[in-house]
């Protein structure tokens, strides 16, 4: 498929340098030989859009008999995680008796809504081999009107998204809309994402109907408006530019985010994201009470021999 040549391959100049709103530097922490780097929420943006937790998730090399990535099940509310790998993969089970293999390229939605459990392991006869991991793991804060929703989980496989190849670039359309295409994913609220692979000076134009946009940078550098950007940084952009990203001397590969701005700020506390103080209140009481088999969460059924605690705070 050609690319949009609607679209002004422009890149930014003179003034529209002021068109990066926010320069955001990922926090990383080691989790025994495992790094995560996050770029969302930070002091300077709790959301981009409807994402309010943006994870990258290695890259990790684990030996032969390690556990790799082990998370037993713990509890959601008023979110939706996005699980979109580049390598390895993870063994996903939810309290809605999903039990499935998370691979590359392919889209994995679990909607928490009212309560959902889940683990995430690299697990079986994976163990006996070398493993790697590379990958990012996105919240998606849930708008008012479907907080307690019923909780929900949806596969695309690599295949059934949209893919635009031309002018030195690959983009695979992820979720929500864009360059005049809509991935097949519903979501609750417009959403833009979006993994683009850009050859040596390639430029890419960013869609520019919807409110807020971002990049992530996985790799190389890339110029906006006379400014270059390395790995592991997050533009985040003024609503309403035209903005074009430009790709230096090795190429980029970056991720594009966004959406409508959310129906106002979200409390977070643990796994639990919500527009009320009461609302995570009421989950905490009903995760410490433990009722697996009937409360409101209930372990996975393929994974229901231990669980993560609550914080104490």
């Amino acid at each position: 498929m050609s690319w949009n040549p609607a679209l002004d391959p422009s890149i930014p100049i003179g003034d529209q340098v002021d068109s990066i709103e926010a320069v955001i530097v990922p926090r990383a922490r080691d989790l025994g030989g495992f790094e995560v780097r996050r770029a969302l929420p930070s002091a300077q943006r709790q959301m981009v859009g409807p994402f309010i937790f943006f994870d990258q998730m290695g890259p990790a090399e684990f030996l032969s008999g390690s556990k790799g990535v082990d998370v037993r099940p713990h509890p959601h509310i008023g979110l939706a995680t996005v699980t979109y790998l580049l390598r390895g993969r993870m063994h996903h089970r939810d309290s809605l008796g999903t039990d499935a293999w998370i691979t590359p390229g392919e889209v994995n939605l679990m909607t928490a809504g009212h309560g959902i459990t889940h683990s995430e392991r690299m697990d079986g006869p994976d163990r006996q081999a070398d493993r790697s991991l590379f990958g990012l793991q996105t919240w998606l804060a849930l708008p008012k009107a479907q907080e307690d929703d019923p909780a929900s989980f949806h596969n695309a496989p690599e295949a059934a998204l949209p893919f635009l190849e031309g002018e030195g670039k690959t983009l695979r359309l992820i979720l929500g809309h864009g360059w005049g295409e809509k991935a097949p994913v519903t979501l609750p609220s417009e959403t833009l994402y979006a993994d683009a692979v850009l050859a040596a000076h390639a430029s890419l134009p960013l869609p520019d109907d919807h409110e807020d946009r971002g990049i992530y940078v996985l790799a190389g550098e890339v110029t906006v408006g006379g400014q270059t950007f390395g790995p592991a940084q997050m533009l985040v952009f003024r609503p309403g530019d035209r903005i074009s990203v430009k790709a230096g001397a090795e190429g980029a590969r970056l991720m594009v985010l966004g959406g409508a701005t959310m129906d106002g700020p979200r409390h977070i506390w643990w796994n639990f994201v919500a527009s009320s103080k009461e609302r995570i209140e009421a989950a905490k009481e009903a995760w410490r009470a433990g009722d697996w088999a009937h409360g409101r969460f209930r372990l996975p059924p393929n994974d229901k021999d231990e669980f993560i605690p609550a914080p104490e705070r």
